[in-house]
């Protein structure tokens, strides 16, 4: 079987084929990130685990910006819902800003707050960006909004109600 350049795109892309996904492509990507985020804290020293997350961050982010006019050709359309790595990195900004309590809980409360606040924008940057700006920047950046929107709400859980992440 010959790899083409499109079918490596392609399966970056789509987060190996979970953007593909019929129902909520963009929360079964940000559940790559979980994935990475939990090998990271399962197989790493904890001295790692900011860095080896920064690494997988920037790498994500790095392919999201570099894909995004491939993706946009490929599905002839400006942030398909196949393509799917601003989820991918959105939830690992999420996890790199917000690092208390326990690591399980963390992991199921930042993909939840991530993913609410990535589906409902609900502040105005991120829906200015993502109703107003266009290219591969704005794709990236409304899910880094959202990011952060949802580690300040960790951040205020962690403070008024520790139990539910320790």
């Amino acid at each position: 079987m010959l790899i083409t350049r499109n079918s490596l795109y392609f399966l970056f892309a789509t987060a190996f084929g979970l953007g593909l996904l019929p129902l909520i492509p963009g929360t079964f990507a940000a559940l790559l990130g979980v994935l990475l985020h939990c090998a990271i804290a399962l197989v790493s020293p904890p001295v790692y685990h900011f860095w080896l997350l920064l690494l997988a961050f920037s790498l994500a982010s790095f392919a999201c910006l570099y894909l995004n006019d491939w993706a946009e050709a490929y599905w002839g359309e400006k942030d398909s819902k196949h393509f799917v790595l601003d989820e991918v990195a959105g939830y690992l900004l999420t996890v790199l800003l917000f690092s208390s309590g326990l690591w399980w809980k963390r992991i199921i409360w930042a993909l939840l707050l991530f993913r609410l606040m990535d589906v409902t924008k609900l502040g105005p940057p991120a829906r200015y960006i993502d109703k107003r700006c266009s290219g591969a920047w704005a794709v990236l950046f409304d899910d880094l909004v959202s990011a952060c929107y949802a580690a300040a709400i960790l951040q205020l859980m962690f403070h008024y109600c520790p139990n539910l992440l320790l």
